[in-house]
C-alpha cells in the first residue's frame, strides 16, 4: 500500500443468538441502525461519502444490492451509490479493503464499509421438485391440466432445503464447514478436550470481558421490540459461568460416530451488523480528524476448500512476504474462531517449519502464535460468528483493544469457507 488508510471509527450492534433477540430485524434493518449511527457519531456530513460498501453473505431476496438498501434506510442521499462485496466469512473485511483500494487508487476520499448478516433470516427453500410442480401449476391453463400437474406430486417434495446448511456446504468438496474442522482435528492430532478447553477460554474471556465493560465501548445498542420498548445493548451468547463439564456433554454434530467436533467448540450462529468510516492517512490530517488507527496492509490467499481453515495461515504467509513482518512484531492477534479444532491447527501450522516449506513456500516457520496476545476477550465461539459482519468486528476490536492495552501494531485474520484466507495488519499510531 502506498500509504495507510485511516479508519477514523467503527461501531457494531450487539451480537445475537440467531433466532433470538435480533430475530426480526432483517440484514438490511440491522445494517441501517449501525451505519447511521457510525455516520452521526463520527460527525462527517451524509453527504461527504463518496460510497457506501457492505459485506452480506446470505444476500436476502427482497434487499438485493443490501448495501444500497441500507444506506438509504441509513440516511444517505439517493445521489451516494452503494454496493454490495461477497468473500464468504471475511465479507466485512473485504468491504473495508475495497474501500482502501478505491481511496489508494483515488476513485474517492471517504468511504463507509461495514458487514451485516441476519442468520436467523436466512430461508427455507423448496426442493427443484417442488418447485417443477408450482411453476408448472402456475402455466395450467386447465382444470385437466393441473390435476395432471399434480399427480405428479409426492410427499418427499415438502422436505425443505435449509438455506443456511446448504450456504455452509462447499459445493465443490461436498463438506459442511464443520467437516473441514473435523479434518482438521484429524491432520493435526487435535483432541476432543484440547477443543473443550479452548472453547471454555473463549467463553471466560468473553464474560470477563463484557463483565468489564470492554464490549460495551464498540457496540450501539439497538431496539428489537420497540412495541415493548426492548433494547438490546449486549452480547448474548457468552455463556457465564460456562464449565468443562457441560462441554464435555455434548455429542459429536458433523461426525456422530467418530468426530470431535461439538455446537460447543464451534462458533454460534448469529445476527449482527458493524460499520466503519474510512479514508487517506493525508485527508483524515486534513479534516483534524485523529482516526482510531490505520489499515497498514492486508492480503487475500487461497487453498484447499476442504482444509479452509487453514486460511489465515496462508494468507499471513503472504502479508508477511509482503512486509518483511514477523509474528512477534504483532502485539495483539485476533485470529476468528469458526472452531476450535481450526484456530488450534493454524496454531499448529503457524509454528510447524514443515508445513511452512511443504505448503506455504517458505524454508522456515510463520513463527508461533503467542497465546498471551491471542484472542484476548473471546471470539467467535462465545460471541458468535455472523459471517457477513464478523471480519469487520474483527477490525474494530483489534483496533479498539491496541488503544485499549497502549500497543500500535495488531494482526487481524481468518478463514473463509470455500478455501481461502484474509489477514489484515493494522496500527494505532
Amino acid at each position: 500500500m502506498s500509504q495507510r488508510v485511516a479508519i477514523i471509527d467503527g461501531l457494531r450492534t450487539p451480537i445475537a443468538k440467531a433466532s433470538g433477540k435480533l430475530k426480526d430485524l432483517r440484514a438490511d434493518l440491522l445494517g441501517a441502525h449501525i451505519v447511521k449511527e457510525v455516520v452521526l457519531r463520527t460527525g462527517i456530513d451524509f453527504d461527504m461519502y463518496d460510497e457506501v460498501i457492505i459485506g452480506n453473505v446470505g444476500q436476502p431476496s427482497d434487499a438485493v444490492n443490501i448495501a444500497r438498501v441500507i444506506a438509504l434506510r441509513a440516511g444517505f442521499s439517493d445521489k451516494t451509490s452503494a454496493y454490495t462485496v461477497h468473500r464468504n466469512c471475511a465479507s466485512g473485511m473485504e468491504s473495508i479493503t475495497t474501500a482502501a483500494s478505491k481511496i489508494l487508487s483515488g476513485h474517492g476520499e471517504i468511504y463507509l464499509a461495514g458487514g451485516a448478516e441476519s442468520m436467523s433470516n436466512l430461508p427455507l427453500l423448496f426442493t427443484k421438485g417442488m418447485s417443477d410442480i408450482i411453476e408448472a401449476m402456475l402455466r395450467s391453463k386447465s382444470l385437466i391440466d393441473k390435476i395432471k400437474t399434480l399427480s405428479r406430486f409426492t410427499p418427499s417434495y415438502l422436505k425443505p432445503i435449509v438455506g443456511l446448511m446448504q450456504g455452509l456446504t462447499d459445493p465443490l468438496s461436498g463438506l459442511i464447514m464443520g467437516s473441514t474442522a473435523e479434518i482438521l482435528a484429524q491432520d493435526f492430532g487435535i483432541s476432543r478436550a484440547e477443543q473443550d478447553y479452548f472453547a471454555l477460554a473463549s467463553h471466560q474471556k468473553a464474560e470477563r470481558a463484557q463483565k468489564e465493560g470492554i464490549f460495551a465501548q464498540e457496540i450501539a445498542p439497538i431496539v428489537y421490540d420497540a412495541k415493548n420498548g426492548l433494547i438490546m445493548s449486549d452480547d448474548d451468547g457468552i455463556r457465564y459461568a460456562q464449565s468443562i463439564e457441560a462441554l464435555t456433554r455434548l455429542k459429536p454434530f458433523f461426525d456422530k460416530r467418530n468426530g470431535t467436533v461439538t455446537a460447543g467448540n464451534s462458533a454460534q450462529i448469529s445476527d449482527a451488523a458493524a460499520a466503519v468510516v474510512l479514508m487517506s492517512e493525508s485527508k483524515a490530517k486534513e479534516m483534524g480528524l485523529t482516526p482510531l488507527g490505520y489499515l497498514r496492509e492486508y492480503a487475500y490467499a487461497g487453498l484447499e476448500p476442504a482444509r479452509m481453515g487453514l486460511g489465515p495461515a496462508y494468507s499471513t504467509a503472504k502479508i508477511l512476504e509482503m512486509t518483511k513482518m514477523k509474528m512477534s512484531d504483532f502485539e495483539l492477534i485476533e485470529l476468528n474462531e469458526a472452531f476450535a479444532s481450526q484456530v488450534l491447527a493454524n496454531m499448529a501450522a503457524f509454528e510447524s517449519k514443515k508445513y511452512a516449506q511443504t505448503h506455504l513456500g517458505r524454508d522456515e516457520a510463520l513463527g508461533a502464535i503467542d497465546t498471551n496476545i491471542l484472542n484476548v476477550n473471546g471470539g467467535g465461539i462465545a460471541l458468535g460468528h455472523p459471517v457477513g459482519m464478523t471480519g469487520t468486528r474483527l477490525v474494530i476490536h483489534t483496533l479498539k483493544e491496541l488503544r485499549r492495552r497502549n500497543k500500535n501494531v495488531g494482526l487481524a485474520t481468518l478463514c473463509i469457507g470455500g478455501g481461502q484466507g484474509a489477514s489484515l495488519i493494522l496500527e494505532v499510531e
